[in-house]
This record gives structure tokens, C-alpha cells and sequence, in this order.
């Protein structure tokens, strides 16, 4: 049997679904933490599985997240619903409950954070609930793990007995008449297409497109339709919307006077909008921002991390040394000797040695984000990002952006415009990925050991200006038109909690340990084929005489006015677009170096300048084939993507030949 989850955002879910599973998804404490349907065998049951819909207010179709959860559970069918509540804002999320009921299908109702309830002095009466909405209504804790295993018995009890919810009428008046004339209406069209038939007049009565063309209704029948809607609003003085939800409301109004206690104002409230005061400052908010991510780089990439990387790089290095002493006295083959060392130590190794440098950047990320502060972030940047045409919500998938491409890209199914969307797919690439750390890492150390704190920060900052301008000239010619409004929850602040954060540096480690030893490895293995052998597959002394170079001539010209014009810097950059990572495991297959020794040798083909030249290239030029695929997925257009592809590759060799050009010029 299979269980939708589905309920407001930021409500608990994904704990929930962790609790039910076993599973070990991050939870966050901003909303539009899921973006797309995630599933797993709800433990002790393997017969029953769940699977995690992205968070929603309303079945109606406006985000993409809206129309993820009404497609599931319109076209998928699901036995079951267990529909999560945030007790503690139980009126809001009760209008989504609402709707579900009328999808007419067995339904659990889990109340969630009812120990932050209690604990201000407030109660529900759960009985009485329970049989006023029909379905049964089981109390939880889902971050405590309070109450889960009556939630599961319960959820399979009623799915097992197909339990359907008693209660689906709940309007009066103009609404009622409306929407009954339109069940008469639709009945036949409704059965033939496999739409609950309460959920489908309701939609109708609302305008709901999809609905609407799916019904195929005769010309005559819309007629007889529009008629009814428009007795309905002339009585009631409000359009179709405003009605329906004045419908749900009314009744929730009436359910939460009888049988909710409302808690009092809970103290974790009351401190988050004491700090709110100085977070979400009008003149202090941004100034704080810049300082707190201003301290988490500098901790970052000149204290910590660098540290940890160094320690990491001489490790490897000293293990590569004893290795290659060790097939030295063995007697191995030459070329197999050049295979190991040269190719896996010296590419892999070059890109492992910057692990902890992404570990420790994740960590202060995440400390933000479960603390709740990244929601008061996206609010404080709507002002500005609405100068460049977007909302506060297209901060959160930029934000992302700056530990991975992908999955930001498909955060920005969280928005609900298609151009807002669209704009913030465009900008997103700009926001330099983690994935570069190890060319930004190794070069700073190369050549600008005593500031790589500020050389980092620089172009994470210089990204983020190329957006802002991108984003003006977008706005401008495109994407004419206004950002939607901006809403956002803002959550209470709260504690991280170190089992989140672990789970989210593990998989932040996982994933690059994954990408290290299949994407670069099997990259690291093509170059030193390609670098060692010539046309005609015999060994080379020199590595001028090589496959490799002969394709990297190629293309050298181009960045010849960049100031690298060297074969292996072309060819660096190709690999990069596998994963960016590969660029330094290239270098250091290239100049047939160890990790330690890379630095210097790259002297040998960069000047300072045209290897702050490069750094500013490898910022903004086209991502890697993982974040274009994932941007041809949202758009679906492989024209469009190749478009943005090589809009991004041309900005890039523009920005970087100015500042080549023009450093040229004054030094």
C-alpha cells in the first residue's frame, strides 16, 4: 500500500517522514526544503511504503511543488493519505486538510508539535475533531518521536478497512447551491475521467483550468456553469476564490472555536521576534548578513579549512611517496608505475585534498539554515532582489547554489511564477558552486598565499555582482514584467540539531568522495591516456607530443587574449565540464606533479595576473554537464539550455579578457 504525505511547508514533514522510514533526509528549517516526491518502507511494515510530497498550502496549481503534490495524488493514486498539521498554527493548516478530504480517500490527520501545545497551555480536542472531520486524528511530536507508531497503526488500519472520510460538506448559502448544481453537472464528465467528483466541483467552481479542460465540457454546459458562478459571487460580493476559501475558512473558524484551546504566545516566539528586531533590521539586516558570511569565509578559507586541507594534502602526498618507493623496488612496469602515481595519486588525490574545506563551508551553511536565520535572509533580500526583477523566494535556490548547481536549479520549483522561475535558472550557475573550491584553493595558495581569504571572498563576490548585473540586463530584454509577491513562513529560530548537521556534512563528504572516484577518476584515467600515448598509441617523452595536446592546440587560441595559452589549460578546462573538480586532477596529471608540488609547478604556465584571470573564468563559465542537464530537466528545452551554455561561456571569456586586458595595461 502506498501513503502520500502532504502538508504546509515547513510543518515537519520531512521529520516525519524520517520518523516513519528510518530514512536520513536534512531537514531544514526554511521552507522548500523538498522539491520533489521522495519515497522509503515505513518501518516494521514493508508492505507499506510513503512517499514525502513537497510542501504546499493549496491543491491549486500555481508552483510546481503544487502541481508535484496534485498530480500524485490525482494520477498516481495513492491507498492512503497521511495529511501532517502543524498544531501549533492548526487553522492555516487545516485549509489544505480540507481539500484533501474532498480527494475522497482514506485519510489520517497527524498533529504535529503537540507537545509545544501543551507546554504553552493550550489543547485540542481530538475526539471531537476526530469525528467532525471523519477521519481519524492521531497527536504527535514527530521531531521527539512521540505518537509515530499510533500514526502508522492508524494509517493502515484505515487503509486496510477503506475508511473514507464522513465529512466533505462543509459549505452553506450561495456556496453550497453553486457548488451542488455543479456536482449535477459534472457527475458524468467527473466518472469518466476518475476525478473525485466533491474535489472536481469544487475546482470548477473556482476556475481551475487543468480541471476544466479535463472535464471537456459542452459549450452549453460551461454556459449553465458560468451562471451558476456568477449568482454565487453576486451574492456573496467576492469572486469565485475569494469565496471558496471564505467557505473553508468559515468552517475551520467554527471547528477551532469549539474544540482548540489556543496556546499561549510560545517562548520561542517571543525570543525569535526579539532577535527579529536586530536580524531583520531595516538599515542593520544586510550589513549583519555580509558580516556573517564575510566571517564564515574568512574562518573558512584562511583559518579551518585551510588548515585541515593543507594537513589533508601533505598526507596524500607522503602516502603517493611511499607508493611510488614501493613499486620502484618492486620493479613494476614504467608506464603502469606513471598510471598510478601520476594518474590517480596525483589527479584524485589533488581534488581529495579539499574536502575538508567543503565540510567546514557546509557546516556554517547549515548551522544557518536549521537555526531558521536563512528564512529571515530571503525576506530581508526581496527589496533588493525585486530591483533585478526577482522576489525574496529566488534567494533560497541562489543560496543553494553555492554548495551545488543541481539541486538549486531544482529549488526553483518552489516559485510560482514561470518567468521569476525561468530569470532565477538563468542567475543561479553565477553563484560559485562548492565544486570550485579546489581550482580556487589551489591557485590562491600558488599565487596568492598571504591573502586566499580575500581572493576567495572576492569571487564569491564578484558571482554574485555578474548576477545582480545579468539580472538587470535580463529584466530588461526577456523577462519583461514584475516578480510575483513575496510570501514566506518565517520559523521560529531554534538550536541546530547535530544529528541534521552531521547528516548534512556526510552527505555533502559522500557526494564528493562519490564524484571523486567515478567522475574524476574516469577523467583523470582518459587524460593520462590521452597525455602519455601519441597518434599512434606509442609511449611520449614529451607530453607537447601527445593526443592530448594535439586537442588542446585546438583550442588554445581562444583563451590566448585571456593570458593562458598553454594546451593544458584549454584542456583543464574540457575536464571541467565533467565535474569543475577535474580541472585541478587534469593540472596535476599534466604537469605529472604530487599535490604538495602542484602549486609551484603551475607557475610554469600562469603569471599572477592571468591566474586571477583564470580564477575569474573557471567563476563563471559554463557548469558541469550534471547542473545542464538539470537545467534542460526544468526548462525542457535542449535549444534553450545549449543558449544559457554558451551565454554563460562567452560572459565569462568577456569579463575575464577585460580584466586581462586591463590588469595588463596598469602592471
Amino acid at each position: 500500500m502506498i501513503f502520500a504525505l502532504a502538508g504546509n511547508q515547513n510543518c515537519g514533514k520531512t521529520t516525519l517522514f524520517n520518523q516513519l522510514t528510518g530514512s536520513n533526509q536534512h531537514v531544514g528549517n526554511f521552507p522548500g526544503v523538498t522539491v520533489d516526491s521522495k519515497s522509503g518502507v515505513i518501518r516494521n511494515h514493508r508492505e507499506a511504503k510513503v512517499v514525502d510530497l513537497p510542501g504546499i498550502y493549496s491543491l491549486s496549481p500555481y508552483t510546481s511543488e503544487e502541481i508535484v503534490t496534485r498530480d500524485f495524488l490525482l494520477k498516481q493514486n495513492p491507498d492512503g493519505i497521511i495529511n501532517i498539521v502543524d498544531a501549533t498554527s492548526i487553522e492555516r493548516n487545516l485549509y489544505l486538510s480540507m481539500q484533501l478530504l474532498e480527494l475522497h480517500k482514506p485519510m489520517v490527520i497527524a498533529l504535529n508539535m503537540m507537545d509545544e501545545v501543551r507546554a504553552n497551555g493550550g489543547t485540542i480536542k481530538i475526539k471531537e475533531l476526530m469525528e467532525e472531520l471523519g477521519v481519524p486524528v492521531v497527536p504527535i511530536s514527530a521531531s521527539k518521536n512521540e505518537g509515530i507508531d499510533e500514526l502508522i497503526e492508524a494509517a493502515i488500519r484505515t487503509v486496510k478497512n477503506h475508511q473514507l472520510p464522513k465529512r466533505i460538506d462543509f459549505c452553506s448559502g450561495a456556496v453550497h447551491r453553486a457548488i451542488h448544481a455543479t456536482v449535477h453537472l459534472i457527475e458524468d464528465h467527473a466518472g469518466r475521467e476518475g476525478l473525485p467528483l466533491r474535489f472536481a466541483a469544487t475546482k470548477v467552481v473556482e476556475g481551475d483550468a487543468p480541471i476544466l479542460n479535463q472535464l471537456k465540457l459542452s459549450d452549453n454546459e460551461k454556459d449553465m456553469l458560468d451562471h451558476n458562478v456568477t449568482e454565487m459571487e453576486h451574492e456573496m460580493q467576492m469572486d469565485r476564490k475569494a469565496a471558496m476559501a471564505d467557505m473553508r475558512y468559515t468552517f475551520i473558524e467554527k471547528l477551532c472555536a469549539q474544540y482548540v484551546v489556543k496556546p499561549k504566545e510560545s517562548k520561542e516566539h517571543l525570543r525569535s521576534v526579539k532577535i527579529d528586531a536586530l536580524l531583520t533590521h531595516k538599515y542593520l539586516a544586510i550589513p549583519i548578513f555580509l558580516l556573517i558570511m564575510l566571517t564564515i569565509f574568512w574562518l573558512t578559507f584562511s583559518v579551518v579549512g585551510a588548515f585541515l586541507s593543507d594537513l589533508l594534502a601533505a598526507g596524500i602526498t607522503a602516502l603517493s611517496d611511499t607508493v611510488s618507493i614501493q613499486l620502484t623496488a618492486y620493479g613494476i612496469n614504467p608506464v603502469v608505475h606513471s598510471l598510478i602515481i601520476d594518474g590517480v595519486f596525483s589527479g584524485v588525490g589533488s581534488v581529495l585534498s579539499f574536502i575538508p574545506t567543503i565540510v567546514v563551508l557546509f557546516f556554517f551553511l547549515s548551522l544557518l539554515e536549521d537555526s531558521g536565520y536563512m528564512a529571515r535572509v530571503a525576506f530581508v533580500m526581496d527589496k533588493l532582489l525585486r530591483k533585478i526583477g526577482l522576489s525574496g523566494r529566488s534567494f533560497v535556490p541562489m543560496l543553494i547554489g553555492f554548495g551545488c548547481s543541481v539541486p538549486a536549479i531544482l529549488a526553483t520549483r518552489t516559485l510560482a511564477s514561470e518567468r521569476d522561475r525561468k530569470m532565477t535558472i538563468l542567475l543561479t550557475p553565477f553563484m560559485s558552486c562548492s565544486a570550485k573550491l579546489p581550482i580556487y584553493g589551489m591557485f590562491t595558495m600558488a599565487f596568492f598565499p598571504k591573502y586566499r581569504g580575500l581572493v576567495m571572498i572576492a569571487l564569491y563576490v564578484l558571482g554574485m555582482l555578474i548576477a545582480i548585473l545579468s539580472g538587470f540586463i535580463l529584466k530588461n530584454t526577456i523577462f519583461h514584467g514584475k516578480p510575483v509577491p513575496f510570501v514566506m513562513e518565517l520559523p521560529n529560530y531554534r538550536m541546530p540539531s547535530a544529528k541534521s548537521v552531521m547528516l548534512l556534512l556526510w552527505d555533502k563528504a559522500k557526494d564528493f568522495l562519490t564524484r571523486a572516484f567515478t567522475i574524476i577518476f574516469i577523467a583523470t584515467l582518459i587524460i593520462w591516456f590521452l597525455q602519455t600515448f601519441d597518434m599512434r598509441f606509442n609511449v611520449v617523452s614529451n607530453s607537447a607530443d601527445s593526443l592530448l595536446a594535439q586537442i588542446g592546440k585546438l583550442v588554445s587560441p581562444i583563451f590566448a587574449p585571456l593570458g593562458f595559452a598553454d594546451w593544458r589549460v584549454s584542456t583543464a578546462l574540457i575536464t571541467g565540464l565533467t565535474a569543475k573538480e577535474a580541472v585541478i586532477s587534469t593540472f596535476a596529471v599534466l604537469m605529472g606533479t604530487s599535490t604538495a608540488a602542484l602549486p609551484q609547478a603551475l607557475h610554469a604556465v600562469f603569471t599572477p595576473l592571468s591566474a586571477w584571470t583564470f580564477l575569474v573564468f573557471t567563476l563563471i563559465y559554463t557548469p558541469c554537464f550534471a547542473a545542464i542537464s538539470a537545467i534542460k530537466g526544468e526548462l525542457r528545452s535542449f535549444k534553450t539550455t545549449l543558449g544559457i551554455a554558451f551565454y554563460q561561456s562567452f560572459i565569462a571569456w568577456v569579463i575575464a579578457f577585460l580584466f586581462y586586458q586591463i590588469g595588463s595595461l596598469l602592471l
